[in-house]
């Protein structure tokens, strides 16, 4: 069982990214799927997550996503995705895909999420 997170990168304010989280050994699509980052000196914090296809698949975005990242799934590829616009400087982090079966309660904290892929870095120049 084996989640890889790729797709990061340099880019300039107001540039765009897709993140891509890959699964293999497991279906992901069974799965709630989140995204998380983590910037040097603070702490990791939930970005969005995209509920499994048995709970509807539902999406969700933290405030400082909403409108610029969407998340969304292939399940033929069995991989989700995580589509970044209008990127600033403050988006700079290691992003991190985890997947589990979060509930509503869950979807920002780890306690939600049994594996975790190993982080792609995201660097936004101002």
């Amino acid at each position: 069982v084996q989640l890889q997170a790729s797709g990061g990168g340099l880019v300039e304010a107001g540039g765009s990214l897709r993140l891509s989280c890959a699964a293999s050994g497991f279906t992901l699509a069974d799965y709630g799927i989140g995204w998380f980052r983590q910037a040097p000196g603070k702490e990791r914090e939930g970005v969005s997550c995209i509920r499994s296809r048995s709970s509807g698949g539902r999406t969700y975005y933290a405030d400082s996503a909403k409108g610029r990242f969407t998340i969304s799934r292939d399940n033929a590829k069995n991989t989700v995705y995580l589509h970044m616009n209008s990127l600033e400087p403050e988006d700079t982090a290691v992003y991190f895909c985890a997947a589990g079966s979060p509930i509503l309660s869950t979807i920002w904290s780890a306690s939600g999420y049994r594996y975790w892929g190993q982080g792609t870095q995201v660097t936004v120049s101002s």
